[in-house]
């Protein structure tokens, strides 16, 4: 870091990589001519700011003020490459109107989405790369959203970008005959998005409000320009009703909250009405898709009067309809916690051991966390500590760690 970033410059920078990124990356994409001269000129104009804003003043407009700088360093690597036009397959070969884009949306953020979800790409492609440019995830923070090692998820980063540059892939949103084929991973681009900002993988804070604000904002964007779609509605539904609950998500010390312990009048129930509204519509699609039978899960909890009204029963019910479309290992944790207060705490803690095994959630902290939860309800005190032991070792959110800690200590030994 420069010496002329003094705390204040430093800050400011910081808060603007984690509001401005996206927006800032997204706008310079469309003069860079390739997603890696794209990212290098915004890290230059980032680098500009602390270099900069300590003698000249942090900016009103900071996101504006970094993708002027970006742009224009897009534009002298151009011109210093004279060989570029030629050399460079091109994302776009011009700078498109809002008119042209399909339902006139002119957000730059949504044509770097598709772009990254061309189904040239893998789909873990697809979800990964929009996560690191989009978001400005950090490499690692994007491997623990997938449960995998960094070194595997940088490799994929690195051959996605790759692809995207020797397909010369468009960068728009597509018309409307190829929405389809495309939808479903810029859907699941948003969930991720909005999931990782719901509970952030590291980090002093629970959340990442500006990650979880800018799911929720994409998913309406998404609903706006494919209103009739009801993956769409089930997505915007499902995050509505997850994000109803957020005000009673930590107390007044910032200290997690479990939803068994929530104060339900916190919860917004202008989000719960709307979500539930969406959801309607979303489950009139046969079969169902996978985020209407989340939001369904929620709508359950977001329901229920207090914990002991929730009906563990259907809950129930909607995991295995959700096996049957989504047959991930996080799935089946979610439908063991259910079967857990459905049918008896034993026969949950019984299908967690058998998720044990499962290599996607070696290093997944919610499995032991869940585990701690069933013995501690069981009477098996020593047993509970060892896991929740075991999820304190396996997070990186200090909330959360503060959470576990305090777990432990109640149970002594």
């Amino acid at each position: 870091m420069p010496e002329t970033a003094g705390p204040e410059v430093a800050a400011a920078v910081a808060d603007a990589h984690r509001r401005e990124w996206a927006f800032v990356l997204a706008a310079t994409v469309r003069v860079a001519g390739s997603i890696d001269a794209a990212e290098e000129a915004v890290q230059d104009a980032y680098a500009a700011a602390l270099a900069t804003w300590g003698d000249g003043g942090i900016p009103r407009n900071p996101g504006a003020w970094l993708t002027v700088t970006a742009r224009r360093r897009a534009l002298e690597m151009h011109r210093r490459a004279a060989t570029a036009e030629r050399a460079l397959p091109r994302l776009v070969g011009r700078e498109e109107s809002p008119a042209e884009e399909p339902g006139g949306i002119p957000d730059d953020r949504l044509r770097l989405i598709f772009t990254c979800c061309h189904p040239a790409l893998a789909p873990e492609a697809q979800v990964a790369l929009t996560l690191r440019l989009l978001c400005g995830l950090s490499t690692a923070e994007v491997a623990r959203a997938f449960l995998v090692p960094e070194t595997t998820m940088a490799a994929r980063i690195t051959r996605a970008k790759k692809k995207i540059a020797a397909a010369n892939i468009p960068y728009r949103v597509p018309p409307p005959d190829e929405l389809p084929e495309r939808l479903d991973g810029v859907l699941s681009v948003v969930y991720l998005v909005y999931t990782t900002g719901h509970t952030a993988p590291s980090g002093a804070d629970l959340m990442r409000r500006d990650l979880a604000d800018r799911g929720l904002e994409l998913a309406r964007m998404l609903r706006v320009l494919l209103p009739l779609d009801r993956d769409v509605a089930g997505l915007l539904a499902l995050i509505l009703l997850t994000e109803a609950r957020r005000g009673a998500r930590l107390d007044d010390q910032d200290n997690v909250v479990l939803l068994e312990d929530q104060d339900r009048s916190r919860w917004d129930r202008q989000a719960i009405g709307e979500g539930v509204a969406l959801l309607r519509g979303a489950l009139a699609a046969r079969p169902p898709g996978r985020f209407a039978l989340m939001a369904a899960i929620a709508a359950v909890h977001d329901g229920s009067g207090s914990w002991q009204d929730t009906d563990w029963q259907e809950i129930l019910g909607l995991y295995d309809l959700l096996l049957g479309r989504w047959p991930s290992p996080v799935v089946r944790l979610n439908r063991a916690i259910a079967l857990g207060f459905a049918a008896g705490f034993a026969e949950g803690l019984a299908e967690l051991d058998l998720l044990g095994a499962e290599p996607q959630l070696a290093r997944y902290p919610y499995l032991a966390s869940a585990r701690g939860d069933f013995l501690v309800r069981l009477g098996r005190p020593g047993e509970a500590r060892v896991a929740f032991e075991e999820a304190l070792i396996l997070t990186d959110n200090e909330v959360e760690r503060r959470f576990l800690q305090g777990r432990i200590k109640e149970l002594g030994g």
